[in-house]
């Protein structure tokens, strides 16, 4: 697979305990990607953050499970990505999306 050397990034910014069909949204997500045929997908999480209703998440030692906020990265080409955002916007109900130019170096299997 090829991804043009000018290729897009998309970001999802969510929730941990956010869920699709019962399942973790995150794990949707990279799913649906992969059946998309996109070049790849990463779901990260981090370890503290807060969003538009300025309610922090974090990890501390004695709460381990406080709905972490989880960041997915999908790099392809504009086209696959512009494809792929209205199946997200159904599946995405709180959260953030970001697409920005994307210079791809590398890509190797």
């Amino acid at each position: 697979m090829k991804i043009p050397s000018d290729g897009k990034l998309l970001r999802i910014f969510i929730g941990e305990a956010d869920k699709w069909n019962g399942n973790p949204l995150y794990e949707e997500i990279v799913l649906l990607a992969k059946r998309n045929g996109m070049a790849g997908a990463t779901a990260i999480k981090g370890f503290m953050g807060f969003g538009c209703k300025s309610h922090m998440h974090t990890a501390k030692l004695l709460r381990l499970s406080e709905d972490l906020p989880i960041v997915v990265e999908i790099v392809d080409s504009e086209e696959k990505i512009n494809q792929f955002i209205p199946q997200l916007d159904t599946m995405v109900k709180e959260g953030l999306v970001t697409l920005e130019k994307a210079n791809v170096i590398m890509y190797r299997a």
